[in-house]
């Protein structure tokens, strides 16, 4: 769907509105911060660094600190509701930790790559647009609430529980998520880095096994995370477990596979090495 300005000043609300009642619904139950849920204050910080960033990206008309300010921004606000919580235990140090640590490599590795790309097109139409690029960077700012929305409620809590089964078997699916990704982006990038290849599609290491192992590490971890963060929800708390339903609707259905499918197609359709390639290969959970 094209988004025109007058799509932009509708969605643009929507956004603000679903951000308020998750702020809300995940700070039920949780530490509180001059009379205010942290978990809420934190959405709120994370709406107001992207709308700080987005006043020069839009003067200067450019995107490239657009990836690197979503990696800062779960860094920074989960650093924040670490700071701000009661009674902070062992579970609510590892949640911040694996999410740190996932931010920090992904903002890592989307930075370079866009240094080295120059630009991303998919900003094209819209950066001259105030009403529409804001609302890039809103949706970010939403990205960002719903994907980290179990862990920093686990965070900010009240409900406190030792490590448990929960959190094995959480952090056994996170390690294994985030090493299928960083193993299949790294895979990927050689590939591309390779002038043998130019004009070629990956097929070879985990891209043999799936079309998008990176995107399968990345639902696995956040899984891992919701896992880890289940035994301390409580009431209306128990609406941060969209996180891993919210990244997988999103890579499945949304900006992640759809379009990469649709762009590989426009590319190889019709080449009898990539017709057998899509027919043999799972476009998501790896084949063992």
């Amino acid at each position: 769907m094209q988004l025109t300005d007058r799509k932009a000043f509708i969605v643009f609300p929507v956004l603000i509105l679903i951000g308020v009642l998750i702020a809300w619904a995940g700070g039920q139950g949780g530490a509180t911060v001059l009379g205010m849920p942290v978990f809420a204050v934190a959405v709120g910080l994370i709406f107001l660094i992207q709308w700080l960033v987005f006043i020069p990206a839009y003067g200067f008309q450019t995107e490239k600190f657009f990836d690197l300010t979503g990696s800062l921004t779960y860094i920074s606000v989960t650093t924040f509701a670490l700071m701000l919580s009661t009674h902070v235990d062992s579970r609510a140090i590892l949640l911040a930790a694996l999410v740190i640590i996932w931010a920090l490599r992904l903002g890592t590795f989307l930075f370079r790559r866009i240094q080295k790309a120059g630009k991303d097109d998919r900003f094209d139409a819209l950066k001259p647009s105030f009403i529409r690029f804001l609302v890039v960077w809103t949706t970010q700012g939403l990205w960002v609430t719903l994907t980290a929305a179990a862990a920093l409620v686990a965070i900010t809590t009240t409900t406190r529980k030792a490590l448990d089964l929960f959190a094995l078997m959480g952090l056994l699916m996170w390690v294994c998520g985030f090493v299928i990704e960083v193993l299949a982006d790294v895979q990927k990038s050689r590939f591309s880095a390779n002038p043998d290849n130019k004009g070629k599609f990956i097929q070879t290491g985990l891209w043999s096994r799936s079309r998008h192992p990176n995107y399968f590490g990345e639902i696995l971890l956040w899984v891992g995370v919701a896992v880890i963060a289940f035994p301390v929800l409580q009431g209306w708390q128990w609406v941060s477990l969209i996180s891993p339903v919210f990244v997988t609707i999103l890579l499945t259905r949304v900006s992640g596979v759809p379009l990469l499918e649709e762009k590989a197609d426009k590319k190889w359709g019709g080449q009898a090495d990539y017709e057998t390639y899509k027919k043999s290969t799972p476009v998501l959970i790896p084949r063992l």
